[in-house]
């Protein structure tokens, strides 16, 4: 009787690898699916954070608090001040507008003391100190 239950335990053991060789469970294609607008949205969050750069460029801090009023600060500098770049960023719970990518701190010291002409709370600023 051990036996017979031995044979057919091999059996069943010896017929399910035989089915399992012939079994396939995935193709090795792979089909990524995407919306066009979030290649549009990724190409504005770029275009929008050319000027956030983690590097050892100084800047000038002129505005700190909502964000209608630093949108709206930021448009007036743009137009002001057409050769500085501008740049809005958002830090738990405020809006900052940070003007320019100065190399050296004379550099960023002049503009700032023109552009306090205009800002008179405005700073200079090193983002990644």
């Amino acid at each position: 009787m051990k036996n017979i239950m031995k044979l057919k335990y091999l059996t069943f053991l010896l017929l399910f690898n035989i089915l399992s060789f012939n079994c396939y469970s995935q193709t090795s294609e792979i089909t990524i699916e995407q919306d066009d607008n979030i290649e549009t949205l990724l190409k504005e969050k770029r275009r929008m954070n050319t000027g956030i750069t983690i590097n050892d460029l100084f800047k000038i801090q002129i505005f700190n608090g909502n964000s209608d009023n630093a949108k709206k600060t930021m448009m007036e500098f743009k137009n002001q001040f057409k050769e500085i770049d501008v740049t809005m960023i958002y830090n738990n719970p405020t809006f900052k507008v940070w003007a320019g990518n100065f190399k050296t701190r004379i550099e960023a010291e002049n503009a700032l003391l023109e552009i306090k002409k205009k800002y008179p709370l405005a700073l200079l600023i090193k983002p990644n100190k």
